[in-house]
């Protein structure tokens, strides 16, 4: 039974801030503590906003539930889901769930790792170069992919959405210059267009051979997706701001998407995530976990189609200084293997 829960707020600075706006990622590390004296450790995590609002909820509500809950995590996370209701179905709840289920998940692993216990599928998955760089210069960029090319990365990615066209046009075209013709390149909106936008944006840039289009419209906004999907030759992908498994099944029974990128802690833990992608794979759409490298990279050795892992440059838990060695993934070159460690194995930094 679960005894107590604490927490505890980090904040790191990136060392290439996300935009004037966003120069911290915050952490909320959780500690649930069983009667038998057994202690497992998760995390929350939000890269701008509400790291305090997931504390008070984690520290009043959730530490007052849980208190005598089995320590079961999918038990734990459909009996908090009901009682945290009334607070919202996702957003700042399913994040604060996070941190339990992670925990939970972390005693539950024992002595093996969180990939033997779900299951691993591959030995390795290979990492793709990514960043927050819609507002480096156009020579920040290129000089970006020029590492990601010197990197020997098989895939890059590069945000769009500038106020003007030709300015998204002319970087994209910059990139792919440097990349080469091989490399996959994949552009991410983050939700600036709306439909009009969006079709004249991928249409243009569509000749620079685009593997697919991330968050191209509001992530709620399943109609508009499913009329862009149809008009468009190139792959959607979305996930990253959905919450809820029933937003996923939304996405995926409207036929609004070709990938889905549900972000483990976003949408509420490792028990909500299993439960995405399986609800993936009966629509045969691949699960491409968003950021958190050093458990999405974990989880991707798990899953069933096989896909590439993001690696946003300079923003790891680990390059953030929030985790201490040893890692609980390692990556050689441009492979992404698991460590082996026990529990999710990740030792927080003091």
């Amino acid at each position: 039974m679960i005894k107590d829960l604490r927490t505890t707020l980090r904040s790191a600075p990136l060392r290439r801030p996300w935009g004037a706006d966003v120069p911290y990622n915050h952490v909320v590390v959780c500690e649930v503590t069983l009667e038998d004296g057994r202690v497992g450790t998760g995390f929350s995590w939000t890269p701008q906003i509400g790291a305090h609002a997931v504390r008070a909820l984690l520290d009043h509500d959730i530490r007052e539930a849980v208190i005598g809950m089995p320590a079961h995590p999918e038990v734990v996370w459909d009996r908090l889901r009901t009682h945290l209701s009334e607070a919202g179905r996702g957003g700042l709840t399913t994040v604060a769930m996070a941190g339990v289920d992670l925990a939970l998940w972390d005693l539950r692993c024992a002595g093996s790792s969180l990939v033997d216990v779900v299951g691993p599928r591959r030995a390795s998955v290979p990492v793709y170069g990514s960043g927050v760089n819609l507002h480096y210069s156009l020579q920040e960029l290129v000089e970006q992919a020029g590492r990601w090319k010197a990197a020997g990365y098989p895939a890059v990615k590069v945000k769009v959405g500038r106020p003007d066209l030709a300015e998204d046009v002319e970087r994209v075209a910059a990139v792919r210059e440097v990349v080469g013709p091989d490399v996959l390149l994949m552009v991410d909106a983050n939700q600036r267009w709306d439909l009009h936008r969006a079709r004249r944006a991928i249409a243009a840039l569509e000749p620079y051979g685009l593997h697919w289009i991330e968050e191209p419209l509001p992530a709620d906004d399943v109609a508009a997706h499913v009329e862009l999907r149809r008009s468009i030759g190139v792959p959607v992908a979305v996930g990253e701001n959905v919450y809820t498994v029933h937003g996923f099944r939304d996405l995926l029974t409207a036929g609004a998407c070709d990938v889905v990128q549900p972000n483990v802690v976003r949408v509420g833990g490792v028990t909500p995530f299993l439960r995405i992608a399986e609800l993936a794979r009966a629509f045969d759409v691949p699960v491409y976990p968003h950021l958190l490298t050093e458990l999405s990279g974990q989880l991707a050795l798990t899953l069933h189609h096989p896909v590439m892992v993001e690696l946003v440059e300079d923003a790891s838990l680990a390059d953030l200084g929030l985790l201490a060695e040893p890692y609980p993934v390692e990556i050689d070159g441009t492979e992404l293997r698991s460590a082996g460690r026990p529990g999710l194995g990740m030792t927080w930094a003091s």
